[in-house]
């Protein structure tokens, strides 16, 4: 048997796509909703893979300073990067080091930002799902999990 724990997160940002074929390469935004599928060895002592806030404080606590509410922008987008930060904003821009499609934001969620804010929780994240709309969404996925008992 397997079990997993799943959080949900909403956030808003805006980004832009370079080289987009359509309207994407405007820059735009979405409310973005992104399930953070959690795996462990085992259960705690409680009977939980971890508790669901931690997950939100966490994970859901990078998202909120980083990317809510924010422009994420690839790092070689340089004419908006610089038209932008001739702007006043309460949040800096996130600078991302590729283009923010939500393939790649998902991507960077599990095999960037989930080891680093959970680490020494004994949890692993094995899965994002990253809704753009409420019909599109991209996941990233580890298919081989290390969180195994013996590994």
């Amino acid at each position: 048997m397997k079990l997993k724990c799943v959080r949900k997160i909403k956030f808003d940002a805006g980004h832009r796509l370079v080289n987009h074929e359509s309207k994407c390469s405007n820059l735009h935004g979405h409310q973005y909703l992104a399930f953070i599928t959690a795996v462990a060895p085992s259960l705690d002592g409680i009977g939980r893979i971890i508790d669901f806030s931690v997950i939100k404080d966490k994970v859901g606590g990078w998202i909120d300073k980083h990317w809510d509410h924010t422009t994420i922008l690839f790092e070689e987008d340089t004419q908006t990067i610089e038209a932008l930060s001739t702007l006043t904003w309460n949040k800096p821009l996130f600078i991302f080091p590729y283009n923010p499609t939500a393939e790649n934001m998902a991507k960077y969620l599990l095999e960037v930002v989930c080891p680093k804010v959970l680490e020494g929780t004994g949890v692993t994240v094995s899965k994002v799902q990253l809704w753009e709309t409420e019909n599109c969404y991209a996941e990233a996925e580890i298919s081989e999990c290390s969180c195994k008992k013996g590994k």
